[in-house]
């Protein structure tokens, strides 16, 4: 996980390019991954924990009827979630991410270790992906964490 961040780290600081994070069900996990790396404060501008949905609308600007629409744990939300972090930051590349890590709080159309994560450039659309973890709580806190990271580094270096 750490080894990721900081693939990522040489990838955006070499770049000139500025992180942000918004994260739910990682509760920071993404932004204290990446600040572990040496010489982060040069290219990770800030992260945003927004595990309710009030602070999902208040912080990063979801509109409330996409919440109530496709719920928490859904594509657009994570997009919206994302492009809310652009937004409210100096970033130009932005993950967000939005799952339910469990033990309860799953359904059977959301059932527990459904993640969603979105991942996107200024001035470009976002682009998300579910995910459907196993294992216990921190294991796939731990898992949507690594997920995010990989994604970033897809997306940052226009693989993905």
């Amino acid at each position: 996980m750490y080894d990721l961040a900081g693939r990522l780290g040489e990838l955006l600081g070499g770049e000139g390019r500025r992180l942000v994070t918004a994260e739910s069900c990682t509760g920071g996990w993404i932004a204290q991954c990446v600040t572990s790396v040496p010489g982060s404060s040069g290219w990770f501008d800030r992260g945003f924990v927004t595990y309710s949905n009030e602070s999902k609308q208040e912080l990063l600007g979801v509109p409330p009827d996409v919440i109530a629409r496709y719920g928490a744990v859904s594509a657009e939300t994570v997009a919206a979630m994302a492009g809310g972090a652009l937004a409210h930051s100096r970033a130009d590349c932005a993950v967000a991410v939005s799952g339910i890590a469990g033990p309860e709080g799953g359904s059977p159309d959301k059932p527990v270790g459904t993640v969603w994560l979105a991942w996107q450039l200024k001035g470009a659309m976002a682009v998300t992906r579910r995910f459907r973890f196993d294992g216990d709580r921190q294991a796939v806190r731990r898992q949507a964490v690594i997920a995010a990271l990989e994604g970033l580094i897809d997306v940052c270096s226009g693989t993905d």
